[in-house]
């Protein structure tokens, strides 16, 4: 091959090669956009109840019996949320459900936050296996443990109280446990080793050092703990008999078994939609940080 010809060589084979990244280019735009596309029909169908319940609670009584029915309701009414929410006293069921929440969430992030310490962090014989026994126990499901539990708080003397559904948050969780501990295996072993030369206990440690460092998963804890005492339905069912004593949850189901309400869904939807809301801004306004915990969560140890 000649000289002069190089140049042409060097040209065709630059033009070959962006034409393959051109191409690729428009592969991957292609992907991106039925990956996008499924992204978005999947986010529809799974926002469709969610939807349905901020439609339903804005109908009048007449719109709810349409067929086929109507998602735009027409006109839009706000008395469902002024006569669903005094038809029953939910001030105080708002009250009764926060300090039940408030209560086992922060027994729970405080008794998981040291349990999972005392695995992490501290040496002896036998740690990994009670952890493997602590593991072992999220295997059953809470209807085997649901009647004995009962019978020992019917012993105590704790029915139609709020101690069965606070009281056990500060023995900590098992999935609470595991959680926390997988985040503190993720700190050197050094800092514990640094902050004993500093004169610090393990107390100290756990308190001054390893709390400061795990605020996110501490966070993630906490909204899970939140959301999930929160939406209990099944825990104040079994314990609660007392009706100023109930929960949220509790007093919307009013509206599905007593037959004077059971005709106004649109009360339904706008109270439980009412109750939505903690939850979601609680989510909303910690989300990054919530994210961040379960990102930094990982699976070492």
């Amino acid at each position: 091959m000649s000289e002069a010809m190089l140049p042409a060589v060097g040209t065709a084979r630059r033009v070959r090669r962006e034409g393959l990244w051109a191409r690729k280019s428009v592969r991957q735009k292609v992907y991106s956009y039925v990956a996008l596309a499924v992204i978005l029909v999947g986010s529809v169908i799974l926002m469709m109840p969610f939807l349905w319940m901020v439609s339903t609670s804005f109908k009048t009584d007449a719109q709810l019996r349409l067929i086929p029915p109507v998602w735009i309701p027409n006109p839009i009414t706000i008395e469902n949320f002024t006569k669903g929410l005094t038809i029953l006293p939910f001030g105080l069921f708002f009250k009764n459900t926060l300090i039940i929440t408030l209560g086992a969430t922060v027994g729970n992030v405080l008794s998981s936050s040291f349990c999972a310490f005392g695995f992490a962090r501290l040496r002896g014989i036998g740690r990994d296996f009670w952890f493997y026994i602590l593991l072992a126990t999220m295997m059953l499901p809470g209807q085997v443990t649901m009647i004995p539990v009962y019978l020992i708080f019917q012993k105590i003397g704790w029915l139609n109280t709020f101690k069965p559904l606070i009281v056990p948050a500060f023995f900590g969780g098992p999935f609470s446990i595991f959680l926390v501990r997988q985040f503190y295996m993720t700190h050197p072993l050094e800092l514990d080793d640094a902050a004993r030369i500093d004169g610090c206990g393990y107390f100290a440690i756990y308190w001054r050092l390893m709390l400061p460092l795990s605020r996110p998963v501490m966070a993630a804890l906490a909204i899970f703990g939140f959301i999930g005492n929160w939406n209990d339905f099944f825990g104040p069912l079994i314990y609660i008999t007392d009706q100023h004593k109930f929960t949220v949850p509790l007093a919307l189901s009013f509206f599905q078994s007593t037959p004077t309400y059971t005709g106004h869904l649109n009360w339904l939807m706008a109270g439980s939609l009412v109750a939505l809301v903690p939850c979601l801004l609680i989510f909303f306004f910690a989300q990054r940080v919530f994210i961040q915990g379960i990102v930094f969560t990982g699976v070492k140890g």
